[in-house]
């Protein structure tokens, strides 16, 4: 059952990610126009509405500002943290085969972060939960290209664990905690994106663990020229990235996957 239900979410998501929805939208409304189908006219006028909306709103800033607001790291660091957990999606493994060396993405600082953090907690263990979140994927996992990087920064072999299975959220926070075991009274630092922190404490939550925000890829700011210096096709992407999230945590709180629909500190 889980599988379906990874491999649905995954189809699910071409189609009905807004971009392409409202492309699909428009072309309906094309062809309803071709057709000689006067009410044509709305779907197109939806569809092309959308991305203009995107262009003159910082539509893109208001979807995902009120998840990176909702946990914000603690106004002092943990005097002491016994291990660092940190989430995939800032790696690239099918670059990384290609090319042969670690490629990151736009949340690099889920990688970076926990470099800082191992250097400020020498007695912390680094946990990377990461598998192929992908439908048509290489050899690489995710964890693959994290060993490689952290590798080469420096950090120690020993102090690394990877888990290597994880496909989503869901799985990332289950298997993570099966494989760390972390003990009542150890503290603990939970990296992902500010973005996608609340769905990723709600499912930690429900898995048993109870871990410290540290929230770092932060993709909104309150200045004009944060909201409109990005382009459309930015825009649109982190309209997107938002609006996954949102989706993300309504059918995870349905399935029983996460301890609140909006989960607060």
């Amino acid at each position: 059952m889980t599988d379906v239900l990874f491999v649905l979410s995954k189809l699910l998501w071409l189609a009905l990610r807004p971009g392409t929805f409202a492309l699909l939208v428009a072309f309906a409304g094309l062809v309803a126009v071709w057709r000689g189908r006067r009410w044509g006219g709305w779907p197109i006028l939806a569809g092309l509405g959308f991305y203009f909306a995107l262009l003159l709103l910082p539509l893109h800033i208001w979807v995902q500002m009120p998840l990176e607001d909702r946990f914000p790291r603690p106004a002092e660091a943990p005097a002491r943290v016994d291990g660092i957990v940190v989430l995939g999606g800032a790696v690239e493994q099918d670059l990384t085969e290609a090319r042969g060396i670690p490629a990151l993405n736009g949340a690099a600082e889920r990688m970076t972060e926990p470099v800082a953090l191992m250097r400020r907690y020498p007695e912390a263990r680094l946990v990377f939960t990461g598998g192929q979140g992908a439908l048509l994927h290489g050899g690489l996992t995710e964890a693959d290209v994290a060993r490689q990087l952290w590798t080469d920064m420096g950090v120690p072999p020993e102090r690394m664990t990877f888990e290597t299975a994880a496909r989503n959220t869901h799985e990332n926070a289950v298997l993570t905690h099966a494989l760390a075991k972390p003990r009542a009274g150890e503290t603990w630092l939970l990296v992902t994106s500010a973005s996608h922190m609340p769905r990723s404490v709600g499912v930690f939550r429900r898995a048993g663990w109870d871990a410290v925000p540290w929230p770092v890829n932060y993709r909104t700011g309150r200045g004009l020229n944060v909201w409109y210096n990005a382009s459309l096709p930015a825009r649109l992407g982190e309209f997107e990235w938002g609006t996954r999230e949102w989706i993300g945590m309504v059918a995870y709180r349905l399935m029983g996957r996460t301890d609140a629909m909006f989960p607060a500190p």
